[in-house]
């Protein structure tokens, strides 16, 4: 593991009365992508605000490479921050946007024209100098934005939401291109957004957020494959979360069939949680030893069907190559390693709550 660069410890932050954070801890090391996901009001802007010293913690402390920041003026910590609306001057040229933190700290006009050359070569504008912002498409701005940042040089690269504004097709885009920067320049990108596909295709380590509370940190494909609550396997990606009752350990009861799995340590006839991927689920037909079910709508996706079959009054979301026609009668059955088991909440509040360890 990388060394630890950021650790935001037990911080807590309330506006007008209304708790955004409660007690988050969260450590980020270098030369990460980090991404902070989860839905709006969830606190990860304000989380990004608090790192990037725009927010001040009512409790706790920011500690970066060793130091506490937490009071420390903006301009004062080595990072820079890329916003949604890219905050490009419009009165200047795109040179002179970049340059404009470069003559804050009274650089050389030699090493600010290096810089300028050097920026617009990595976000693939060179010859761009002398136009003007309004000039630009929103990609080309979104890249301005990042080459203004990547000019000073800092060691954390903040990013609330930048390519929001982007159509599909250029968010995709923008999508690897964050990622090449990132490995080219070799810097901490700490990125803000509430698009699940964003954070899984571009993150080393996904943070999922609700409510204040950090419910889930991983891997992307540990986030996906593992989710540890309820809310994190509906946030991320589409999921069928069903009512069940684990009879045993590697046996649970859904809908009254039951579906070997491989999970265990619930006890006996506990009610639970069962996350099962739509394109987990296998379809068969005439079948009669497995949960009975109905297609009832079709949609041709492209790589494959999507498809939703009623069983037992739930609508199951399920994804294949294999095109069952609506009215078709299927078995449903799950590899049980596709077969995901979470305790039942108790309440609300500890729905939202994030989960020991």
């Amino acid at each position: 593991m990388t060394k630890e660069l950021i650790h935001l410890q037990n911080i807590s932050k309330s506006f007008d009365g209304q708790l955004i954070l409660d007690d988050l801890d969260l450590t980020i090391h270098e030369n990460e992508f980090v991404t902070l996901l989860g839905p709006s009001g969830c606190g990860k802007t304000t989380t990004l605000r608090i790192i990037g010293g725009f927010e001040t913690p009512d409790k706790g402390k920011v500690i970066f490479d060793g130091q506490d920041i937490t009071h420390l003026a903006p301009n004062k910590r080595n990072l820079n921050t890329v916003f949604q609306k890219y905050a490009l001057f419009t009165h200047m040229s795109i040179a002179e946007n970049i340059a404009f933190g470069l003559r804050i700290r009274k650089k050389p006009q030699s090493y600010i024209n290096d810089k300028i050359k050097y920026a617009l070569k990595l976000v693939g504008l060179s010859g761009f100098e002398d136009r003007t912002p309004d000039s630009l498409s929103g990609g080309q701005q979104q890249r301005i934005a990042i080459a203004r940042a990547i000019v000073n040089e800092p060691r954390v690269l903040l990013l609330d939401e930048p390519l929001g504004a982007l159509d599909l097709k250029l968010r995709q885009d923008m999508q690897y291109e964050l990622i090449r920067l990132k490995n080219e320049l070799g810097i901490t990108f700490i990125y803000v957004t509430h698009d699940q596909e964003e954070a899984l295709t571009m993150s080393d380590t996904v943070v999922v957020m609700n409510q204040g509370y950090i419910q889930q940190i991983g891997s992307p494909e540990k986030i996906y494959n593992e989710p540890e609550n309820a809310f994190v396997a509906d946030f991320i990606g589409d999921s069928n979360i069903v009512d069940g009752i684990m009879l045993e350990d590697r046996l649970v009861e859904i809908f009254g069939v039951k579906f070997p799995c491989v999970d265990t340590g619930f006890g006996r006839n506990k009610p639970v949680d069962v996350v099962i991927r739509p394109e987990d689920v296998i379809l068969t037909e005439n079948s009669s030893d497995e949960l009975q079910g109905e297609v009832t709508h079709i949609i041709f996706k492209g790589v494959h069907y999507e498809m939703e079959v009623t069983a037992r009054g739930y609508e199951w979301l399920v994804q294949s190559t294999k095109m069952y026609p609506v009215g078709t009668k299927v078995g449903i059955s799950v590899d049980p390693f596709n077969i995901q088991i979470m305790n039942k909440p108790a309440s609300e509040d500890e729905e939202a709550a994030p989960i020991d360890g």
